[in-house]
């Protein structure tokens, strides 16, 4: 059975991840996101053993954001050599961008989904990782002019 990591930021990211949940059982999953209130319930649906958190940072408190950035990267480093996925699933955005670039340097499967609130322009985190993704979805056809060899399949929602 193929280990799927699923990983996105907390809030709009994650609501648009968890739209995958029908796949989960297809698979030996495991759910990574950001460590707030608003998710310790993630734990509760999904099992102890199927979810890990990274720590909450936002780019506006630039300082500390460095260094749980830092951090973070170094916890998906952890988190990939303890879980060994084949693939991983995101749909963004900072949050999931060390597990990606980790899963891609040891030659496993990228698969990154644009968030649907950009319809025309790209997001920071999807330019980072288009380059390597062995598939970039987006959810808007405009979109395909941003990230021309990405392939359109519609809303999550």
């Amino acid at each position: 059975m193929k280990k799927i990591l699923f990983i996105s930021s907390t809030g709009g990211h994650l609501t648009e991840l968890l739209q995958l949940k029908e796949m989960f059982p297809q698979y030996d999953y495991h759910l990574i996101t950001e460590n707030t209130e608003a998710n310790q319930w993630l734990k509760d649906v999904y099992g102890e053993d199927r979810v890990d958190y990274l720590v909450y940072g936002t780019k506006s408190h630039l300082f500390s954001y460095l260094f749980k950035f830092t951090w973070n990267c170094l916890k998906s480093l952890i988190l990939y050599y303890r879980l060994k996925p084949d693939y991983v699933i995101t749909t963004g955005t900072h949050t999931a961008v060390p597990m990606c670039r980790i899963m891609h340097r040891h030659g496993k499967k990228v698969i990154w989904i644009e968030t649907f609130a950009n319809t025309t322009t790209p997001t920071r985190a999807g330019e980072m990782i288009y380059p390597i993704a062995d598939l970039f979805l987006v959810q808007w056809e405009s979109m395909l002019e941003v990230y021309p060899e990405a392939v359109y399949k519609g809303w999550l929602f």
